[in-house]
């Protein structure tokens, strides 16, 4: 036999040497191929082949009885039922007959009544059958339908009669798609008379409730199902589907009711106990144990389940496995070899719990051993706990968790002594034992107990070290508080007082207390030790402790003390909310000794709630510190002069107007928020600081609107900003004249507003003057208005004169060019290539320069902007065209003549164009030799190649 664990399972663990599951090879060799095999009270009946049945007495193997189906068509054994006696035997065919075989007859009888029926189970009555009779019976079809029925042998005349007495329809099991074959049938008894049916399909679980009156048993189950005709029973659905299911059952002694159940189905094994107490559904507890991903129901999907007492063992292709109940984990693990074949079902006798395995030709029986090996933890629930030791003898871990119960178990019931004697042989359970023995009233003998295990401890086990270190400390304070109140002991509580510093002062037990220094700070807070808290809160050097302590006993000045002998900012930052409610001047003060150290923005929401709520005098000290934070350290956070500006926009509108102003009109050096101050101002009606902000924000028209409101004078300096612009400063002066004019009604200052700005004429401002003013006012402007006018017309005629005379002398240069010419020496060279120049055609600059057609074209062409180019090149092709004599021979003398002309005109016109283009300046002396100045001498995209051709 193979037996294979995987040590990667985690379960009730499993004694390597003596598996639970013991597997023994049947020495059995079947003349023909195994089609199944069922087995009951030690009787096993076997098909093999077409047409023998084999059937044994377990008790007597060596006695096998073989009996022949006497059938001669092609007909099959489908499936064979056993009931628990083991001496009713039902052979159904896959020709929808069945057969039936008493254990105490040798020839097989048809049931002529079930013909027509394919049957997929049998549910037995445990009750009332017998070895002669089975008592009413449930029989499920492949087509859904559940029939009772009765099979009766008479001891007489046991061949004289039909043995089945009746086969009558009570019910049929449907699935959402119609009718579902019945997979099984399960009948028991509950209490008063109660039964419980149990039906599965491949998918659904049924369960059928209902009394049968006493003395009436015989008569079977129809009013049970009738119970149910108009509405469906309580059932369990899953998703997934088989193509069919099976529950099994596990029954702890013979004769008994089931008690728990395993039915495997698509989604996995649904199972749990069985309580008949319930009043609708037996099944209680129920889990659902989903197959894990080594099972793949479309490839290898399970083909029986069995139950034990802890484990569901499952039949696959290959192997078995087993699962534990109490866990749900896989503990076991049995391949098969090939050679025997493909699994093909697996059987429990429930009367002698063992476990049959078969294939077409190989028959394997597991014995069940020692399976309650873990039943330990089930003995020390009910507080067996000298049965639970003699389970977990040999595992010292399982022994360790009995003790500790049993010890529990006797401190509850003050037997305190034999409590002792348990912990005492425990590992990990030290801590409950303090706490226990603390609530006896065993303080002190505790105390020398816990130091003692303290003291025993590795500087691995930092767990075990802090929870001694936190409950000695609680000793320590109980009995310093026990003794502090009797003044009898006052050397007694001296002497303990100064052990309990010693202990927290302990370099052994330091790295525990600073690890664990909040749960110490609750124990000394729960028992009121401030002089403990506030002396071991030193030691930790845990100020923001001794600070919170004084803040919450109301001394301010001692907290406001602690903060700055230690300039800690995070301590500031924390406690300045709660200190400047109190005493704000000396918490400000405290803030501007530390200068820099503070970053004021943290120091912000403090303020708020603090001004929030307070008076002017306390929203000064708020002021003071924000204007030594721009002032004195220069901060130029933002949040810090939007806040500045929010207090003086409070309380100080005289400060924000200068502030405003302080901080100058540059956008990029003004460190408060423009549209938050603006909005800040208007809010709280400060016109001059809103105008001076528009003048920032260069908004000068809104500017201008709202210094109307309050001074014109102010909106003349706002009109004059805008230098650059003399459109809107025009347009900023005639509001402040329309203004003047129409809502003031003052002449003379809209006259002044002429002489103060040169843009404005009288033009400009008389429609915004009613009608019926006189001229007399605005003589003078008038007047004024004319001569200037004057002027500009006696300007205008000077400036056209002087334009004449220089087009007549720029006409004149341009006659004097036209005529103007150059002299070359035979000996001269062209500029660019050095050779004589009057070997081709060449250009003459009036700088001195000459250079051939060629040469210039070559230099100039790439400098050409791309539209140039292409302009060139086309006159290039051209003038090439113009060059070429016409082909025709046949055209008249006087039509080549014009023909020639016009062609000579186009030619002069294409070389014109193309000295435009190319002779325009001097190559060496114009614009084109200064934009190449910054020009690489080697073309970028090019320079790989030209130093490759170096190397």
């Amino acid at each position: 036999s193979v037996h294979v664990f995987s040590p990667g399972y985690v379960n009730a663990r499993l004694e390597k040497e003596t598996p639970i599951f013991n597997k023994q090879r049947i020495d059995f060799a079947p003349p023909e191929k195994i089609n199944s095999l069922v087995v009951s009270s030690n009787q096993l009946c076997m098909s093999l082949g077409k047409d023998t049945l084999l059937r044994i007495d377990l008790g007597k193997p060596d006695e096998p009885n073989q009996v022949e189906l006497g059938r001669k068509d092609e007909a099959k054994v489908y499936k064979m039922f056993l009931d628990h006696t083991g001496s009713h035997l039902l052979i159904a065919l896959n020709t929808s007959e069945c057969l039936y075989l008493n254990r105490s007859v040798q020839k097989v009888r048809a049931l002529s009544r079930w013909k027509g029926h394919l049957i997929e189970s049998v549910g037995w009555n445990k009750f009332l059958g017998s070895e002669t009779n089975t008592g009413p019976i449930l029989v499920g079809t492949a087509q859904g339908q559940i029939y009772e029925a009765e099979i009766s042998v008479s001891e007489g005349s046991l061949f004289s009669t039909n043995p089945d007495q009746y086969f009558r329809q009570v019910y049929t099991l449907e699935e959402e798609s119609g009718p579902a074959p019945v997979c099984c049938l399960e009948i028991e008894r509950g209490i008063e008379g109660k039964f419980f049916i149990i039906a599965t399909t491949r998918k659904r679980l049924f369960q059928f409730v209902g009394k049968v009156p006493e003395g009436t048993e015989q008569q079977g189950f129809s009013s049970i199902f009738a119970m149910h005709a108009d509405h469906l029973p309580s059932f369990r659905e899953f998703p997934a589907n088989l193509g069919f299911s099976e529950i099994a059952f596990y029954t702890p002694k013979l004769r008994s009711n089931p008690r728990s159940f395993a039915w495997m189905m698509g989604n996995g094994v649904l199972y749990g106990m069985l309580d008949y107490s319930r009043p609708d559904s037996i099944l209680s507890d129920e889990q659902v144990w989903v197959y894990p991903p080594d099972i793949d129901i479309t490839v290898n999907k399970p083909i029986s389940i069995v139950l034990t007492q802890f484990h569901f063992l499952l039949l696959l292709p290959d192997r078995v496995k087993a699962v534990c109940t109490l866990n749900g984990q896989v503990v076991f693990q049995d391949l098969f070899l090939e050679k025997f074949g493909l699994l093909t079902r697996m059987i429990k006798d429930p009367t002698v719990q063992q476990i049959w395995i078969h294939t077409e030709k190989v028959v394997f029986r597991y014995h069940v051993q020692r399976e309650s090996r873990d039943v330990w933890k089930m003995y020390m629930n009910m507080n067996k706990f000298d049965l639970a030791k003699e389970y977990c003898k040999d595992r010292p871990e399982c022994l360790d968790i009995v003790l500790a119960k049993e010890a529990e178990h006797c401190f509850q019931n003050k037997r305190y002594l034999d409590s002792a004697k348990c912990y005492a042989l425990t590992q990990n359970y030290f801590e409950e034992i303090a706490l226990k023995f603390i609530e006896a009233k065993q303080e002190e003998a505790l105390m020398e107990f816990l130091i003692k295990k303290l003291s025993n401890l590795k500087p691995s086990e930092k767990t075990q070290t802090t929870l001694l270190t936190t409950w000695l400390t609680e000793l320590y304070l109980n009995w310093l508080g026990i003794l502090e109140g009797d003044p009898s002991q006052r050397n007694l509580y001296l002497d303990t007082r100064e052990k309990f510093r010693t202990f927290l002062s302990s370099p052994k037990n330091k790295d525990c207390l600073f690890n664990n220094r909040a749960s110490i700070y609750e124990l000394l807070a729960s028992h009121g030790d401030t002089e403990h808290m506030v002396y071991f809160a030193v030691i930790m050097q845990d100020y923001e402790r001794v600070v919170a302590h004084h803040c919450q006993h109301d001394e301010y000045d001692e907290a406001l003390n602690v903060l700055s002998r230690h300039r800690d900012e995070k301590l500031f930052y924390k406690f300045s909310p709660v200190l400047i409610q109190h005493i704000p001047k000396k918490v400000v003060d405290a803030w501007i000794s530390m200068g820099s150290r503070l970053d004021a923005r943290n120091l912000i929401p403090a303020l708020v709630n603090y001004s929030q709520s307070a008076s002017t005098q306390q929203i000064n000290e708020a002021i003071r510190y924000m204007e030594f934070c721009v002032y004195q350290l220069e901060e130029t956070q933002q949040a810090i002069h939007n806040y500045l500006l929010s207090l003086y926009a409070l309380c100080r509108p005289d400060s924000l107007l200068s502030y405003l102003e302080q901080a100058g009109t540059n956008p990029n050096r003004i460190h408060y928020d423009l549209k938050y101050a603006l909005r800040l101002c208007a809010e709280h009606g400060h016109h001059h600081a809103c105008v001076h902000i528009y003048k920032v924000m260069e908004l000068y028209e809104e500017a201008v609107d709202l210094a109307l409101q309050v001074d014109v004078d102010l909106a003349k300096s706002c009109a004059d900003l805008p230098e650059d612009d003399e459109e809107l400063r025009k347009k900023l002066w005639l509001k402040i004249a329309r203004h003047v004019v129409q809502e003031e009604k003052d002449v003379k200052k809209a006259m002044a507003c002429l002489s103060s700005c040169a843009l404005l004429k009288i033009e400009d401002v008389l429609p915004f003057f009613p009608d019926f003013v006189t001229i007399d006012h605005f003589k003078e402007a008038i007047c004024n208005s004319l001569e200037d006018y004057n002027k500009h017309i006696e300007e205008l005629k000077r400036e056209m004169e002087e334009a004449t005379q220089s087009a007549k002398r720029i006409r004149e240069d341009i006659q004097e060019m036209r005529n103007k010419y150059g002299s070359v020496e035979p000996q001269e060279k062209c500029a660019a290539c050095d050779f004589p120049l009057l070997n081709r055609p060449f250009y003459l600059f009036l700088c001195g320069h000459m250079f051939h057609y060629d040469c210039l074209l070559q230099a100039v062409f790439p400098n050409l902007p791309a539209y140039k180019q292409a302009k060139l090149e086309d006159l290039q092709k051209k003038l090439a065209a113009t060059s070429q004599p016409s082909k025709s021979h046949h055209r008249p003398k006087d039509a080549d003549t014009i023909s020639l002309g016009k062609r000579q005109q186009s030619r002069e016109q294409i070389k014109a164009d193309i000295d435009d283009l190319v002779a325009a300046e001097c190559v060496y002396c114009g614009e084109l030799m200064i934009r190449s100045i910054d020009k690489p001498f080697i073309d970028p995209q090019k320079y790989e190649e030209e130093m490759q051709s170096w190397l």
